[in-house]
């Protein structure tokens, strides 16, 4: 039985194995954002903070195409998805972010949980194919694959870093703080 805490966040835990625990951890970290976008309008969302361009929607966007990057396109190899697809990335490498004041706060939040739904499956789908070893199927230009394992522990650093960002962030918007 998972529990919740008080902001309604799974914990991970106490005594899982090694997939229970990240995939717990993962999901915690996941809702952090969810607590800390939730309830803000456009413009809580384009809100920044001093001289950084960063906001709440940038972050949703930006773990949109994390989720959808690692788990769809580096670990099961397939070509990127709306609205990924007609991105010229090298022009503008930042388009992520700086996109997501075009979108509806709606827009936004779908784009981020769809991605983050779909990103439990193709999780799921590889650890029955070879657990925490299996390796991504889109190698680095070296050759190299990480491991499930490795994208797991990348996406929850990824998460947790961006986490930080967004409590400072939410306090600057109506002086929402707590972890």
């Amino acid at each position: 039985m998972t529990h919740l805490d008080e902001q309604g966040r799974p914990e991970p835990p106490l005594a899982g194995d090694e997939t229970a625990t990240l995939l717990g951890f993962l999901d915690y970290q996941r809702a952090t954002l969810a607590w800390k976008s939730a309830g803000l309008d456009t413009v809580g969302l384009r809100a920044t903070v001093a001289a950084s361009s960063m906001s709440l929607g940038g972050l949703l966007k930006h773990l949109a195409y994390v989720e959808d990057y690692w788990c769809s396109r580096r670990l099961h190899g397939r070509d990127p998805a709306p609205p990924w697809d007609t991105v010229d990335w090298k022009a503008d490498p930042d388009w992520d972010w700086h996109s997501a004041a075009e979108d509806s706060p709606e827009q936004l939040l779908a784009l981020w949980q769809d991605a983050a739904a779909r990103s439990r499956l193709l999780v799921a789908e590889a650890l029955a194919e070879g657990g925490l070893d299996r390796p991504a199927r889109r190698p680095w230009p070296d050759g190299g694959a990480p491991s499930l394992r490795w994208i797991l522990v990348h996406m929850i650093e990824e998460y947790a870093r961006h986490n930080g960002h967004a409590d400072l962030l939410r306090e600057s918007v109506d002086g929402q703080t707590g972890e």
